[in-house]
């Protein structure tokens, strides 16, 4: 019996991905920041070590439903609160942080969009929180809580990794701290 022979020509490496048109849409821009193509892109995330985080379905139904309703605007998708730390309730929520590019309003049509198709997250409501990036070193508090225990989900170019990075170093050296009115937190500057 004779093994059939093996082709000596190499394989292309092409291929055809289909995906949704709004993740298309954030990647392609995505690749632009990079100055990279998207083929480059790509491949260069898909050869990269990657956490456990993204294998979760629910973190890529909310990412595939952010960059479908966004598509390029879309920045980035952060997880943070109770369930990124670990210590969610049965009544909890998840919160996200929905990170859209400065060039589009944060406006309550945003909710209302998002809010159509209603998501959970392993059963747990979740509650997504519209934002810009911030004016650095000028934070909020939800950008100070993030910075703390927020997962990064889906980001373009590394913006969020560096600002909550950003975040945090005001954090340490003393001039961003968190305080507490009437039992809840804020953060505030320091001078």
């Amino acid at each position: 019996m004779s093994r059939p022979k093996r082709s000596s020509s190499r394989a292309s490496g092409r291929f055809v991905l289909r995906i949704e048109p709004g993740l298309h849409a954030a990647l392609r821009a995505a690749a632009k920041e990079a100055d990279v193509s998207l083929n480059e892109y790509c491949g260069s995330k898909l050869a990269a070590p990657m956490g456990s985080l993204f294998e979760l379905a629910a973190a890529r139904g909310v990412v595939s439903h952010a960059a479908a309703l966004f598509g390029e605007d879309l920045v980035g998708i952060v997880a943070f609160g109770s369930w990124a730390r670990g210590d969610a309730g049965p009544t909890s929520d998840v919160d996200i942080l929905v990170v859209i590019d400065g060039r589009r309003a944060l406006t309550r049509s945003l909710y209302r969009e998002w809010d159509a198709e209603p998501l959970t997250w392993d059963g747990q409501v979740l509650e997504p929180h519209f934002v810009h990036l911030p004016e650095l070193p000028a934070v909020g508090t939800i950008w100070a809580e993030a910075a703390i225990d927020g997962l990064v989900l889906f980001e373009r170019a590394l913006a969020i990794s560096r600002c909550l990075a950003a975040v945090r170093r005001e954090i340490v050296s003393g001039r961003l701290v968190r305080r507490v009115i009437h039992g809840q937190p804020y953060w505030a500057q320091v001078a």
